[in-house]
């Protein structure tokens, strides 16, 4: 899902702005989470449903030592990460 996706579904909502959100645990909603952090950085996929997070460059360099962080892969596209509570 692009976040143009992710925009157009929740605008169709037509929510309160207060609305809570909440992440699933896993696609059988074994469990949820509040969301707590939106962060942006690069996704390399290792499979449709699975994959890798790596920091923007700018992330890595604003670091105190970027080089304990690994650079983004050429083919690593940039990616919204959601992060919940637990």
């Amino acid at each position: 899902m692009t976040l143009a996706e992710l925009r157009a579904q929740l605008d169709a909502l037509n929510l309160p702005d207060d609305t809570i959100v909440i992440l699933a645990k896993d696609a059988e909603g074994n469990g949820h989470s509040p969301l707590v952090e939106v962060d942006p950085g690069m996704y390399l996929a290792d499979a449709s449903w699975s994959g890798e997070r790596y920091l923007t460059e700018a992330q890595r360099m604003a670091e105190t030592d970027p080089d304990d962080w690994s650079q983004a892969p050429d083919d690593a596209v940039p990616a919204v990460f959601l992060w919940p509570t637990n």
